[in-house]
């Protein structure tokens, strides 16, 4: 038996470089791969729990290892935020990790001082060009109809998430000091959770998929889009420049497997939803609102604007934190994905300048007999027992395919719109719904419908199910 300092010596090296006592052992011809990602940071799938569940990267390692013979063994690790991923990359014992833009900036700042550690941004995973992946979402019966009547409260929040990031921006423009203003509780996501239904907090700012989930259970409503920030979020795909310099194979064939993913979900979306529901423990019908088309984008490609978006980022990040200067520029490096895309056969340049959902609804609107051609309109229905959905024209034919399946006794499981202001994939039935003369809109929050109405004399809000009567 190892004597107490030997046993400590044997950590400290372990540790230094990196491995553990298990890869420490393993033959010279097997490379470790440690992922870090997020199960249920919904935006992160396509590098990290569709990725996972398809085998996408296990199969392009094993075809390096038919050519070479050169084994590989990867280790997956999931965790809530971004932030235990980046202590890990600073230990150096994860070497691709998947997070949101803040806590990307965050691995950056934190990982440089080390070569060994430096992190670089290789990909996207998804992107909303408005900031709406992230949300503040209250308790159904609270009384708070915009961001300023949380003055004096208390909100949790994960400090230094993008859902933060979002709320500090976002006080700021409401004339509130995010320090002063409101009391921050620093908290994960599920523990927010938690404080708001029991009242401990009355407010709960966070990234996807929490703000969905707890207004699909019903613990919460909408308060604040981040949309009306209307500035660019993103999440995407740090790795060990270390790492990927002496195993660019492994970088490689993670980027190949990921477009993979991107592919499969663009093309598959509710097929996707079910496979990441299944392994998050999500609902599926969660997984659809922001996996969905016309949900996030799911892009790889490190976009001019996305990148423009992480230097604006910084001023946050310094506002709370130590917060070493980053060259956002030299983090951000295209050359492995370019290198994918030119693999594949694919035209890196084309499809950076897109700036299209690569996942839209299309079609005809059986209801109401017109084309579905409208991103900004279009919705979507989900019939309960049915492994496909139909698309609507206008909020309104979404309306009149909703009252004409009930009227055939079909059960709706789920139900989407578009909001009529900031184009926010939302739940139709948790909508705040505004009539105006034949046609009915959906608002996210009651502050949009609010702005509607105001500018809108002759408009009226009016509940969910006298939207559904009424619409004809």
């Amino acid at each position: 038996m190892k004597t107490p300092l030997i046993a400590l010596a044997v950590g400290l090296v372990l540790s230094t470089a990196g491995c553990s006592l298990d890869s420490a052992t393993k033959s010279a011809d097997t490379v470790d791969v440690v992922v870090g990602y997020q199960s249920k940071t919904i935006n992160t799938v396509t590098a990290g729990t569709l990725l996972r569940a398809q085998g996408y990267l296990e199969r392009r390692l094993a075809d390096i290892t038919a050519s070479t013979g050169t084994k590989y063994n990867v280790t997956w690790q999931d965790y809530d935020t971004g932030a235990p991923i980046t202590a890990q990359m600073v230990a150096e014992k994860i070497d691709i990790g998947s997070m949101g833009d803040y806590p990307m900036l965050i691995n950056g700042s934190k990982t440089q001082a080390n070569e060994r550690a430096r992190t670089e941004i290789v990909s996207v995973t998804g992107y909303n060009p408005k900031g709406a992946l992230n949300m503040v979402v209250v308790e159904p019966n609270s009384p708070a109809r915009t961001l300023a009547d949380l003055a004096g409260k208390k909100v949790s929040a994960s400090v230094g998430s993008a859902g933060h990031g979002m709320l500090v921006q976002a006080l700021g423009k409401a004339g509130i000091d995010a320090k002063t203003g409101v009391e921050v509780l620093n908290q994960q996501p599920q523990v927010g959770a938690s404080a708001l239904e029991s009242g401990q907090v009355q407010a709960v700012s966070q990234f996807v998929a929490w703000p969905g989930l707890l207004v699909q259970q019903g613990k919460a409503k909408l308060l604040y889009d981040g949309a009306e920030l209307d500035y660019p979020t993103l999440h995407g795909v740090v790795v060990r420049r270390a790492y990927a310099a002496e195993h660019p194979e492994v970088l490689d064939a993670f980027l190949q497997a990921q477009l993979d993913a991107t592919e499969f979900l663009n093309t598959e979306p509710l097929e996707a939803a079910r496979i990441v529901a299944d392994a998050s423990g999500l609902p599926q019908e969660v997984v659809y609102l922001y996996n969905g088309p016309g949900g996030t984008s799911f892009d790889t490609t490190l976009k001019p604007d996305l990148v423009n978006a992480l230097k604006g980022d910084v001023p946050y990040l310094k506002s709370i934190d130590n917060f070493a200067d980053l060259d956002v520029t030299g983090f951000v490096q295209d050359g492995p994905l370019r290198a994918a895309f030119a693999a594949r056969g694919q035209d890196y340049d084309s499809a950076v300048k897109s700036t299209a959902n690569p996942s839209a609804l299309g079609g005809t609107d059986t209801v109401c007999g017109t084309a579905v051609d409208n991103p900004a309109t279009a919705g979507e229905l989900w019939l309960d027992g049915s492994d496909t959905t139909t698309a609507a024209a206008t909020p309104t034919c979404l309306l009149k395919a909703i009252r004409e399946a009930d009227g055939r006794g079909a059960k709706v499981r789920a139900a989407y719109v578009p909001d009529a202001e900031l184009g926010t994939r939302w739940f139709a039935d948790k909508a705040v719904w505004v009539r105006d003369g034949d046609n009915y809109l959906p608002f996210g929050t009651p502050a949009g419908a609010d702005r509607y109405t105001g500018a809108h004399p002759d408009s009226a809000v009016v509940d969910y199910q006298q939207a559904l009567a009424g619409a004809v």
